[in-house]
């Protein structure tokens, strides 16, 4: 196994005597690596509706409720001066806030909140109208518009005023697969928040705590932490645990088990998905052992990072699905399993044996991956579920999570 050696977590602040994350270096950055791709396209124009892609081109943010609702967008051209449409109060809060962007590229935008205003209502033909005028007037109406995710009803309008479209999600993804040093401090930073947050679980857990207590814990201390967005909590214990359910639920904990958790949060955007897992008091010999066998395949996955390796290298060092109780790698997907981590949780390489062994990714430096691995116990129902965050550097794998995992760690030892 390649050492743990820790990347920059510096704090939630800035400060006039360390350099730390540099805001409008990060800003370049993404910006730089989208219009690059754009370029290398076919495209004349890329229209983003994945809140990720916005993000990282216009360097603009709304989560919760209004996020995903497909109403926010953004035009890319090869200028490399976004446009951007947004509720009408968020676009002048942008206007005011957000001086890299031109303030007559601040729009404001409906389409109609996933079908809700239907689309008889007018508003996408009058949107592609309008982005129609533009690629005109930018000469390159006749190319084709790449578009990442997109409403059914928004595409056939597009088409019907003759634009052709075409995929951007692949040429973004590839944009966003190599990180910055901003990028990886802000990894690194969100993943420090969950180490935290472990040694609060590791106390709470005890007989008679309930999933769902675990889950409201975690929420609490990473909010009032700073997290921007707390995505997902897995908690899963007892019988729970095999075959992994992947949620949480009203479960109380009991003596002598196993239990296991994933927190997946962002801070300024960037994501986690760190996985730890606890015995109860006590653990058994079954539930050791399982223990032992998936730090053996997380190990020997992290040893085999480095620039030049091959996803299939590193899916290699993991179980068939047979080997481990799954009739083949689609029904085993997602237990042996790696994927990117950045503003979006499952981003480029995305690694396992459904996928990498036939079409293989190149790793490079400054890729950001998690490592999951799962083992069933043999008595039944326990299981280990271990994830470590890795930064590929010219060196090999550092390792971002840092909560004790080599041995099992049993909360409240009787």
């Amino acid at each position: 196994m390649v050492d743990a050696v820790p990347v920059a977590a510096p704090g939630h602040m800035g400060v006039d005597h360390e350099e730390r994350v540099n805001f409008d270096r990060l800003r370049r950055y993404r910006l730089g690596r989208a219009v690059a791709s754009l370029e290398a396209s076919e495209c004349g124009a890329f229209l983003l509706f994945d809140f990720y892609n916005i993000r990282y081109t216009t360097q603009t943010w709304i989560g919760g409720a209004l996020g995903d609702k497909m109403t926010r967008y953004a035009l890319l051209t090869r200028s490399g001066a976004p446009r951007l449409w947004d509720f009408g109060s968020a676009a002048r809060h942008h206007r005011l806030y957000a001086p890299w962007l031109d303030p007559d590229h601040c729009h404001a935008g409906m389409l109609g909140l996933r079908g809700a205003i239907a689309p008889g209502a007018g508003l996408m033909e009058s949107a592609v109208r309008e982005i129609k005028g533009l690629l005109l007037d930018a000469g390159v109406a006749d190319a084709p518009v790449g578009v990442d995710i997109v409403e059914p009803a928004f595409l056939f309008e597009m088409e019907r005023q003759g634009l052709r479209v075409v995929d951007a999600q692949q040429s973004m993804l590839d944009a966003r697969q190599i990180k910055s040093p901003d990028e990886i401090t802000l990894l690194s930073q969100a993943a420090a928040m969950v180490d935290g947050v472990y040694h609060d679980v590791a106390e709470a857990l005890k007989p008679g705590v309930r999933e769902n207590e675990i889950v409201a814990l975690v929420n609490q201390r990473l909010y009032a932490m700073g997290s921007e967005q707390v995505e997902a909590v897995n908690a899963v214990s007892g019988e729970r645990c095999n075959p992994h359910p992947h949620n949480f639920s009203d479960r109380i904990i009991r003596p002598g088990e196993q239990a296991f958790f994933d927190i997946i949060h962002a801070y300024n955007g960037y994501r986690t998905c760190y996985y730890r897992t606890f015995g109860v008091g006590s653990a058994t010999s079954s539930q050791r052992d399982a223990y032992r066998r998936a730090r053996e395949w997380m190990d020997a996955s992290i040893a085999r990072v480095k620039p030049g390796a091959g996803t299939d290298d590193v899916a290699a060092a993991w179980p068939r699905a047979e080997e481990f109780g799954f009739e083949n790698e689609m029904a085993a997907f997602g237990l042996q399993f790696g994927h990117g981590l950045g503003l979006g949780l499952h981003e480029r390489p995305i690694i396992s044996r459904l996928n990498s062994m036939t079409d293989p990714v190149e790793l490079q430096a400054g890729m950001v991956f998690a490592l999951e691995t799962y083992c069933p116990a043999d008595d039944g129902f326990s299981a280990a579920r271990i994830e470590e965050e890795v930064v590929v550097t010219e060196d090999g794998a550092r390792v971002l999570t840092l909560f004790p995992a080599q041995d099992l760690f049993v909360a409240h030892r009787y």
